[in-house]
């Protein structure tokens, strides 16, 4: 009796020291926060020379199921599409017991590798040592696999946290340079009181605003609406900003300064981006507005008796032509006590249950029954008008509001 306990209890101290070795190997490889290609490696020859399993196929599943890991096979299971029976399996399987095709019975087991009751990756084992038969030993090689792919997955989530810190971070910055183009202050004095609001869909948005003094006389205000969000928008609208600020240094012509901003975008944009603009330059001696409206919403100038004028002169939106094909600076005299609202499309492209557009008819009507609101309340009840529009609807675009009143 005791001639057979001792080679088996020789054997599996054997074992347990395989089993020890290959854990410090792998745990080391893992410490040393090696690439998943090298971690891969690792285990290969971990799982080969330590272990003594001589024909070993790990599919890992990211997405899609794919084959890391592949010896002692006759043909590439890399290229082999693991069967469905397969990828189901829970616990450690033997394949006589699967509907498989004879190509894969050339592997002995099957070991699922979960974690939190996800499968991470199949591990298919065959050409083992008698004494790795046992499911103790089978549950080990099952261990160190789990250890290592659940380091690997680690490996990936710490990227992805890295890459995703560093996009915020990057979508913090173009917040900020985007927020730096907006005016610091809008007047409110004898002539002229101006307001301004702004509703991000995003992150980062594509509308913009501005103010700029020409002189003591003249100023000049605009709204914009880049095609599409996000950094790209914010750069090519940081673009418009700075050649509109520019070109207001040189000449305050409109017809020069939209034609040059109009070259500007179509140079710079990308991916068929371009801009659609109101630009103003409002005479406080003369109370004349000369504007150009470039493809952008007709702001809406309300007169004291509740009537108006739409302001949707001028030319094509700026970016998609080398040269506009036709453009037009309107001049119009501003009666006092009158009110121009400049809007984004986010404001007007609202629907209701009825899919009945808020529209601009929506808008004036407000403003008709709301002229005598200040500004700030103005745009407050504004937005929450179109809240109440339809109770359900979610913005899919920025809002942009620039009130002027002239007094």
């Amino acid at each position: 009796m005791p001639d057979i306990i001792v080679p088996n209890i020789k054997q599996e101290l054997d074992l347990k020291k395989l089993e020890l070795s290959a854990l410090l190997e792998i745990t080391q490889a893992i410490n040393f926060n090696l690439p998943e290609a090298a971690l891969y490696k690792i285990y290969r020859f971990t799982l080969l020379a330590q272990l003594q399993i001589s024909r070993l196929v790990l599919f890992v599943h990211d997405e899609d199921w794919k084959c890391e890991v592949c010896f002692g096979a006759d043909q590439d299971f890399a290229k082999q599409q693991l069967p469905e029976e397969i990828k189901e399996l829970k616990e450690i399987t033997h394949t006589s017991k699967l509907k498989i095709e004879k190509k894969w019975r050339v592997f002995e087991f099957v070991l699922p590798i979960l974690h939190n009751g996800k499968v991470l990756a199949v591990v298919m084992i065959g050409k083992i040592q008698p004494y790795y038969t046992s499911l103790d030993a089978l549950n080990f090689v099952q261990t160190v696999s789990n250890i290592m792919l659940v380091a690997i997955e680690n490996h990936k989530m710490a990227r992805q946290r890295l890459a995703q810190e560093s996009i915020r971070r990057e979508i913090e910055i173009a917040r900020e340079v985007q927020t730096m183009l907006f005016p610091k202050s809008l007047p409110n004095d004898k002539d002229v009181a101006i307001h301004a609001s702004y509703i991000p869909h995003s992150s980062i948005g594509g509308d913009y605003y501005d103010y700029v003094e020409i002189d003591q006389d003249q100023c000049l205000f605009c709204v914009a609406d880049v095609s599409g969000k996000g950094v790209p928008a914010s750069l090519l609208m940081s673009n418009f900003q700075a050649g509109l600020r520019t070109m207001l240094r040189q000449t305050s012509d409109l017809k020069t300064v939209v034609a040059e901003l109009n070259n500007l975008i179509y140079r710079n944009a990308i991916a068929e981006k371009f801009i659609t603009c109101f630009l103003a330059i409002y005479n406080r001696k003369t109370r004349e507005l000369s504007y150009v409206n470039a493809g952008h919403n007709a702001p809406i100038l309300l007169y004291q008796d509740h009537s108006h004028s739409l302001l949707n002169e001028g030319c094509t939106m700026l970016g998609v032509f080398d040269v506009l094909p036709f453009m037009s600076v309107t001049k119009v005299q501003v009666p006092s006590n009158s009110m121009l609202l400049c809007y984004t499309d986010g404001l007007t492209e609202v629907f209701d249950e009825y899919e009945a557009e808020f529209g601009v008819e929506g808008t004036i009507a407000f403003m008709q029954r709301n002229r005598f609101l200040s500004s700030k309340m103005l745009h407050m009840q504004l937005l929450q008008e179109i809240h109440l529009y339809n109770e359900e609807a979610s913005f899919s675009d920025d809002i942009t509001l620039l009130s002027c009143r002239f007094k």
